[in-house]
């Protein structure tokens, strides 16, 4: 029993060594080592490159909302500087009206001084609270509405009037305070912020001083404020004046109580722009503007919870993304390993027996770089072949692409310059231009794209045309004239799309572009159908060309210099003859200091969906014989 098991275990023992070194001859140990290497490399580099784009798209992140936080806010913040420099100027041209059109043109005792006095302050009524005419000594000389002066009051010690008082020259602001001037049946209070200047007072022959008092409802300043706050997702907005007192905060109830600081007195000294400074233990933005001729600031703060929420957010996003991503790429790992590393003897043997003169059975697969070797080896012929036919494929898609790159192209300059002269008639307050040059250029744009068809209605041709005609006529200052003499019997043919506006082009670049205003420069565009054909000639008395340029315009060589639309002229006449054969095309006349004139010719086809099809089925199969050629 004994001597048979030590006969088994010998015979293990031997399986065992045979078993290891078929696996060694069959490169299994190898294989395994390769997937192993394999493994921990690719594990090794998914592990530290997601970490590392997960800190990267992060940190872009935090800066990028940081930004973005900053740019809409200082958007907002522009937004409420208009606001309010609109608000106050009228208020200042409410003190003008009162000050040069009433107190300096009427006797303060005349009727004919109150009723102006009281005209101003009902047309104005939404915006002003009260108006008032005080003597240098403090008396009411009239107010609006009329309402009697409190007892006790002293005028000239408040601080509006002392400020009118020394400073003679200027409008002055204060703070908004609640008017306590004159008695309200209603016993309400009003806050407002009052505007006061010095002003010469007709009273009888002798002319005195006072102060002009206007005030502004602060419900003004409060609702725009208000209204922005709202919804504003914690970022708030404040103003102040440059010594730093609070003119509106939404929280002004809570710092009157204690319970909240703000940084008002700091950012009173801080000039125009984004700052970042840390207050209370937390670091946030600050951007400040100032409202023109107040020396008020309009500030608004980013605090720093507000970036911390999004930005945590988004972290527990990206580790949770890292997470998972890394999970997956580990199993996309291990798979890839053992599919590069299976298939390399395969591979090596069949090399071996093709070299030894074996049939060409190269095996193919595994990963990528292992079956491309197989089809380098097996294939050569083959892939050469297979190179010069996708050589000769590319270049038709790359016809094809540049002929439909041609039929669609908008000049670039073109559209530059069209929009550099919508932002010129938009700065110099030119509205209807502006407006009709944008509807102008959103109907070339539609008609240019026409939903990706080649024909279009002959009227939607002549449409583009006059849009594009109308742009230029405005960026040439109508330095030329155009004319469209199109029958409307024609209207709802086909024509191919955008073959008029390149011969526009010819004709203002090399004809009447250039011409002064007194030479009566001309562009015509003539359409009529003869019988079965349609002719649309566009003429131009410009400079016109020599007998050898008109001969080459249309042929595709360097005789004739060929520049910008030159080559469009071409690409028109190609078009044409594609899509309805080659006795259709263009035809040019020209002579010199004459002008020119360009012929489209093409066949009557009534527009709808039937022809629209066949039109562009016969457009497809000639470009096909084309390229056979």
């Amino acid at each position: 029993m004994g001597r048979l098991n030590k006969v088994k275990k010998k015979e293990s023992k031997n399986v065992k060594i045979k078993r290891f070194r078929s696996w060694f001859h069959r490169g299994e140990f190898i294989r395994l080592d390769i997937q192993s290497i394999i493994m921990a490399v690719f594990t090794t580099l998914t592990i530290v490159t997601t970490i590392v784009m997960g800190m990267l798209i992060y940190n872009r992140f935090k800066i990028s909302n940081k930004e973005t936080l900053i740019s809409s806010t200082q958007g907002i913040i522009d937004s409420i500087v208009d606001k309010m420099d609109s608000d106050l100027l009228n208020i200042r041209q409410i003190s003008n009206a009162a000050n040069y059109n009433i107190v300096q043109q009427y006797d303060v005792s005349s009727q004919e001084f109150n009723r102006q006095f009281s005209l101003l302050y009902e047309i104005n009524s939404d915006k002003i609270q009260s108006m008032a005419l005080y003597d240098n000594s403090g008396n009411l000389i009239a107010s609006e509405p009329i309402a009697s002066e409190k007892d006790n009051v002293d005028v000239k010690s408040q601080s509006w009037f002392s400020m009118a008082k020394s400073e003679i020259e200027n409008i002055h602001f204060s703070i908004p305070h609640i008017q306590n001037l004159f008695e309200d049946g209603a016993y309400k209070y009003y806050r407002v912020v009052s505007l006061s200047r010095s002003v010469d007072v007709n009273d009888g022959e002798k002319p005195v001083s006072g102060v002009l008092l206007v005030d502004m409802k602060y419900s003004i300043i409060e609702e725009t404020l208000d209204r922005i706050n709202k919804d504003s997702n914690g970022i708030y907005y404040y103003l102040c004046d440059s010594d730093g007192q609070i003119i509106y905060h939404p929280r002004i109830t809570e710092i009157d109580r204690g319970i909240f600081k703000e940084n008002n007195n700091k950012m009173a000294k801080c000039e125009e722009g984004i700052h970042e400074l840390e207050f209370n233990g937390h670091k946030n933005n600050y951007i400040i503007s100032s409202i023109s001729y107040t020396g008020w600031k309009v500030v608004g703060v980013i605090p720093d919870k507000v970036q911390t929420v999004s930005i945590k957010q988004f972290r527990y996003y990206i580790i949770t993304t890292v997470i998972i991503l890394v999970m997956m790429l580990l199993e996309v790992n291990r798979i890839i390993s053992r599919k590069i590393s299976r298939p390399i003897l395969n591979l090596n043997e069949s090399v071996k027996a093709y070299e030894a003169g074996g049939k060409n059975d190269i095996y193919i697969g595994g990963s990528s770089e292992i079956r491309h070797l197989g089809y380098s080896v097996r294939k050569s012929y083959e892939q050469i072949e297979e190179l010069m036919q996708e050589i000769i494929r590319q270049q038709t898609e790359l016809r094809k692409s540049e002929m439909d790159a041609l039929q669609s192209q908008i000049n670039p300059h073109f559209l530059y310059n069209t929009l550099e002269s919508i932002t010129w008639m938009v700065e110099a307050n030119k509205n209807k231009e502006a407006v009709f040059m944008i509807s102008e250029l959103a109907k070339l744009l539609r008609i240019s794209l026409s939903k990706g068809r080649t024909i279009i209605k002959i009227s939607d041709e002549i449409q583009h045309s006059r849009s594009y005609m109308n742009i230029q006529m405005a960026r040439y200052k109508e330095r030329f004239k155009i004319r469209f003499e199109i029958d409307d019997e024609i209207n709802d043919y086909c024509i191919v799309k955008l073959v008029i506006q390149p011969l526009l082009e010819n004709a203002i670049y090399y004809g009447v572009g250039n011409m002064d205003i007194d030479d009566d420069g001309e562009i015509i565009v003539r359409g009529k159908k003869i019988d079965n054909e349609i002719f649309i000639t566009v003429e131009d008395n410009g400079m016109g060309m020599r007998e050898e340029e008109v001969e080459n315009i249309l042929k595709d060589n360097n005789k004739t210099p060929k520049h910008g639309s030159g080559v469009g002229v071409i690409n028109v006449h190609s078009r044409i003859k594609l899509m309805f054969g080659n006795e259709y095309g263009l035809s040019v006349e020209s002579e010199a200091d004459e002008g020119t004139k360009v012929t489209i010719h093409i066949p009557a086809i009534p527009y709808n969906e039937s022809n629209l099809t066949n039109l562009e089925k016969q457009n497809v199969e000639r470009k096909v014989e084309n390229e056979k050629k």
